[in-house]
């Protein structure tokens, strides 16, 4: 399993990790397959959502 990184898109999160959709749907993100979060970033869709983007990282790495 690919380390997930901030400066990923969510895309490339989720294509590295699939089963990180429902840590990121807990998180709020519900639009994971919309255009906008195809470019987005981790570290931005952090901030957007009001987390901490180290925070986000730890839980969809399972650390």
């Amino acid at each position: 399993m690919a380390e997930i990184t901030k400066d990923m898109t969510i895309g490339q999160a989720l294509m590295a990790n699939p089963e990180i959709a429902p840590v990121l749907m807990e998180a709020g993100m519900h639009c994971l397959g919309c255009p906008a979060s195809q470019g987005e970033t981790i570290e931005q869709a952090a901030m957007v959502h009001g987390f901490e983007v180290e925070d986000l990282l730890a839980k969809v790495n399972g650390k």
